[in-house]
């Protein structure tokens, strides 16, 4: 341990961000410990193969002996016993953003991938592209933190001692004491934005009020550094309109300076072309489906190119880009039946994700079982976009909204007048309350060639074990064949 080595712990220690800097901090030498309501994958596993311990649940106890710092996360408020022991005691304490910042970020070149939707995957591609760049150039291996586990790294952070910092910046709030989000901390040297749309109900109150979180990001570029921007969203158009550096659009439209042009999906590979400035700058090709997963990567392609990174290198590197955990991610095959797990939580991604299964399964019957549970999707403020959404599914089935008591009634989402909303237009609904019935009510009715799209941003109460678990009694012979991402 480094001389300046401190004993942090970290309270809401198995949020995704939280989780990746605890690794990181111990990379850096202190000495790290952590305490959660309950521990939960991917990051409780992550931690427990780091040797990071995790206390449960929140108390005060788990303050003793006192830490020279803690990091509370931005779940917890005033009434958690971690939070009302630090103050009480004065014990030094900070947000994971403000840490970050501090510790990793200062003196770096710091790249910020941000974005209502698409930011994880953008982020670990990003990060993949300069990995790759660094068997010639071991300059540009990167350090990163990312909200997810990148499979190409099977980890959510990496700690080296090069100058370049990828990191995903999350427009979240930072803490109870610090409402602003997170990405304000980062002060990006150049800049990925993916998307802006309304999202974070419980935190912003119209699409304005988030519109102003990205422009303030905005406004924190240099003028020496870059911003690459979607093209194809009139939020984001608005968001750049007053950046002092330059701007780079990227997307389908004839006037983008990084433009998709033929688009298609063939022999289990995503292909397109990327044309900078009016020329053919490269072709590129991945295995992840989708043309959210097209834009994405076009995204950090254009962003890497303008940082130096050679086209070759770019080009390798896309085209071996695994994905992140719980994005399009196969759980399991029985029967013939397909089930993926997707990290929803907005209708837009929610959209995206059909839209690329349908792509990748033009035959099949597409399944969705979505559980409400995000801020915003626990609300009905997007209740017509959800339905829309959901329609690119041939069958839907909804669960109950997420701890449903938090949120008052008048403006909850009621999922039964999403499931009448789908059957009056024609795609087949239902309503169960949780995972045991889900499975209970569709099990008897797949067939092999269903693909199964569970959509939920948490645990969902195990559905992911448990529909593959009662299929297997189904098909007690079922050869179960390698998992793959859909391609």
């Amino acid at each position: 341990m480094t001389p300046l080595a401190r004993h942090i712990h970290l309270s809401a220690i198995c949020g995704t961000a939280m989780a990746s800097l605890a690794g990181l901090l111990q990379l850096h030498g202190h000495r790290i410990t952590g305490s959660d309501k309950a521990a939960y994958p991917p990051m409780s596993d992550l931690l427990r193969s780091l040797g990071i311990p995790i206390l449960e649940p929140y108390a005060e106890s788990n303050l003793d002996p006192a830490p020279d710092l803690v990091v509370i996360g931005n779940a917890l408020s005033r009434g958690n016993p971690e939070v009302e022991r630090v103050l009480d005691q004065r014990i030094p304490f900070t947000s994971m953003a403000a840490l970050l910042r501090e510790e990793f970020l200062s003196g770096r070149e710091s790249l910020v991938v941000a974005g209502t939707h698409g930011k994880t995957t953008t982020t670990s591609m990003l990060a993949w592209i300069y990995q790759f760049a660094s068997h010639a150039n071991p300059a540009c291996e990167p350090s990163f933190l990312i909200g997810g586990v990148a499979e190409n790294f099977s980890t959510s952070f990496q700690l080296r001692p090069t100058r370049t910092f990828i990191v995903e910046g999350d427009e979240y709030d930072t803490a109870f004491f610090d409402k602003g989000p997170k990405f304000l901390h980062y002060f990006p040297d150049a800049l990925i934005l993916t998307s802006v749309e309304f999202d974070h109900a419980d935190i912003y109150v119209d699409l304005e009020a988030v519109k102003t979180a990205f422009k303030r990001l905005v406004n924190l570029v240099p003028r020496r550094g870059v911003i690459v921007a979607y093209d194809g969203n009139p939020n984001v158009t608005d968001c750049v309109a007053n950046a002092l550096c330059p701007v780079e659009r990227y997307g389908f439209s004839a006037g983008a300076d990084w433009q998709i042009q033929n688009l298609r999906h063939q022999d289990g590979l995503t292909r397109w072309e990327v044309w900078h400035n009016g020329s053919l700058w490269a072709e590129l090709e991945m295995r992840l489906a989708g043309e959210h997963n097209a834009l994405n990567a076009t995204a950090a392609a254009a962003l890497a190119s303008g940082q130096g990174i050679p086209k070759e290198a770019i080009q390798s590197a896309l085209a071996s880009f695994k994905s992140v955990k719980r994005r399009l991610e196969v759980r399991a095959v029985v029967g013939g039946i397909t089930i993926i797990d997707d990290f929803a939580h907005h209708p837009t991604a929610i959209r995206e994700t059909l839209r690329a299964l349908r792509s990748v399964y033009p035959q099949s019957r597409l399944w969705a079982v979505l559980e409400p549970r995000s801020n915003t999707l626990r609300r009905k403020v997007l209740q017509s976009d959800l339905v829309a959404a959901l329609r690119f599914a041939d069958r839907v089935v909804l669960a109950g909204v997420y701890q449903q008591q938090r949120i008052p009634d008048a403006e909850r989402l009621h999922p039964e007048d999403v499931v009448r909303a789908l059957n009056d237009s024609g795609t087949q609904a239902e309503l169960c309350p949780g995972a045991d019935s889900i499975v209970n009510a569709i099990a008897p009715q797949l067939e092999p060639g269903d693909v199964v799209a569970i959509l939920s941003n948490g645990g969902f109460e195990g559905i992911y074990d448990k529909l593959p678990a009662h299929l297997r009694e189904r098909y007690p012979d079922s050869s179960n064949p390698p998992i793959e991402r859909p391609a």
